[in-house]
């Protein structure tokens, strides 16, 4: 059956508006020499080939870097494809600041407590003495993946974007991106979809679901930025002395500030926020959630996470989703320009950054060998082929947030939903692992990511050397010194 985009366009003949013909796409293109260099028979097109490679990795989010780099250090002559210009995803190019604590006890894989360590070196201590999450510093953080990168021998591309896939039955062959200099091919012997939005995975006909099953509705998304010229002091003399706030238990340099007026929990900004509504200087939608950390390393400046677009908005829509940028920066300037006029310390703020890509939490997701559900988080699921672990509540922003496992609870996630039975030599990772709606809301978080993508860079190195097809490996058989978690039930 033919795929089709969110707006009414067949894949098919969106490739033929851009004068390519799509049938040489599902049907496998031929490779022939030009000028004495690989070129790929792309419909009527002979595309360059830029890498023929062990192992490309679309998408360079915390969960591709991870993934990319652990596949290098195994020895797999890797690709690491990315559309900005910079690595980390959200937490870079999205203002997704700072790593949400799993609350899962020693969740942490190598690779994990390694970007920890390197943030040290850079001379950002991650860890406020209170809290578990990981406070970084965004451009740091992007240096620090460039490293590793470079020292694991990664290759990157950025300024990339995928266009579609080359299969011959049930492998892909290559991936056609669209690059600086127009289209090209790459090829090689295993790939991983690290898009986020299941995007290598749906163009090589991988089954997927989006949105929420009982509504259709992705998770809201965000539109995060960051507010520079803010007096630290005198905003936590404000909240945490003289409203009382005790929701932040962590000092500035490590401060944050939150409401969220669907939730539960009571916040004492919310009060502020509500003048704002009855006044009419913002709306119940801007409202409804506010929340800011410091940066370390960054004195004055707060990563603010909000605004909170409205669902209306679909993160899985292209002309929503675009609609959402314009609408979103509206509710930023409406929210900041509001809190410099009532919120003490925000007297001399301003808009310092905005991010460059809006903050998903939810879009599309595959469906794999093994589909996670919400029972498995309240079970505690335990698998023999686990690659992390992870107890981060269900935080499905507009339809449900649960309650925390017990201290000390949580449930792992198994290989088996980071691959799938219509392709061999695919690998998925980050968000967009089989799962269901509420699972995801569990999972999604950048640490878990992370580990996500370790463990599929290692396996796919692994698979590639013992002649595995990625969707053939049984991570538990590979020796424990090799891999990067070993499940609680071994």
């Amino acid at each position: 059956m033919e795929q089709s985009f969110g707006i009414p366009i067949s894949r098919r003949d969106f490739m033929k508006m851009t004068g390519l013909a799509a049938a040489g796409l599902v049907m496998g293109g031929g490779v022939a020499e030009a000028k004495g260099k690989a070129v790929l028979d792309f419909g009527q097109e002979k595309l360059p080939v830029l890498y023929d490679v062990d192992v490309c990795v679309a998408g360079g989010g915390p969960s591709g870097t991870a993934a990319a780099i652990n596949a290098a250090r195994k020895g797999a002559k890797t690709v690491l494809l990315e559309r900005g210009v910079a690595l980390g995803g959200l937490a870079v190019l999205g203002c997704v600041y700072p790593f949400m604590d799993t609350h899962a006890p020693d969740s942490d894989t190598p690779y994990v407590a390694e970007v920890k360590d390197r943030l040290r070196k850079h001379g950002i201590e991650p860890y406020d003495g209170v809290t578990a999450q990981t406070w970084h510093n965004p451009e740091s953080l992007a240096l620090i993946y460039d490293e590793m990168c470079a020292e694991a021998g990664v290759n990157i591309l950025y300024q990339t974007v995928l266009v579609d896939v080359v299969k011959e039955g049930a492998e892909i062959t290559a991936v056609i991106v669209q690059t600086i200099a127009g289209l090209a091919a790459i090829k090689a012997k295993t790939f991983v979809d690290a898009t986020g939005d299941a995007y290598l995975s749906r163009a090589a006909g991988i089954p997927f679901e989006r949105g929420y099953e009982k509504t259709g509705n992705n998770q809201p998304l965000s539109f995060r930025f960051e507010m520079g010229g803010i007096d630290v002091k005198r905003l936590y003399q404000h909240v945490a002395i003289e409203l009382k706030e005790d929701w932040c238990k962590s000092k500035p340099p490590y401060f944050e500030i939150a409401e969220a007026m669907h939730r539960k929990q009571r916040y004492k900004l919310e009060e502020i926020m509500a003048k704002g509504v009855e006044c009419g200087e913002i709306t119940q939608e801007e409202a409804e959630y506010m929340q800011g950390y410091t940066i370390i390393g960054k004195d004055g400046v707060m990563s603010m996470n909000c605004p909170e677009i409205p669902v209306r908005f679909s993160a899985s829509d292209p002309i929503s989703y675009s609609k959402a940028v314009t609408f979103g920066r509206r509710m930023m300037h409406n929210i900041a320009n509001y809190l410099i006029r009532h919120l003490p310390g925000f007297e001399h703020a301003f808009i310092s950054r905005e991010a460059a890509m809006l903050g998903a939490r939810e879009s599309w997701r595959i469906r794999g060998k093994y589909y996670l559900v919400e029972d498995d988080y309240h079970n505690q699921s335990r698998f023999p082929d686990a690659v992390c672990r992870t107890a981060w509540f269900i935080d499905a922003h507009g339809e449900k947030v649960s309650e925390k496992l017990p201290q000390g609870g949580f449930y792992e996630i198994p290989y088996r939903s980071l691959v799938t039975n219509e392709i061999k030599n695919l690998l998925v990772t980050g968000r967009c692992i089989s799962a269901s709606f509420i699972l995801q809301a569990s999972m999604r978080i950048q640490p878990t990511c992370m580990s996500i993508g370790e463990a599929a860079g290692i396996a796919a190195a692994w698979g590639l050397k013992h002649k595995i097809p990625a969707s053939e490996i049984r991570w538990e058989e590979i020796p424990k010194e090799k891999r990067s978690y070993v499940s609680a039930g071994q």
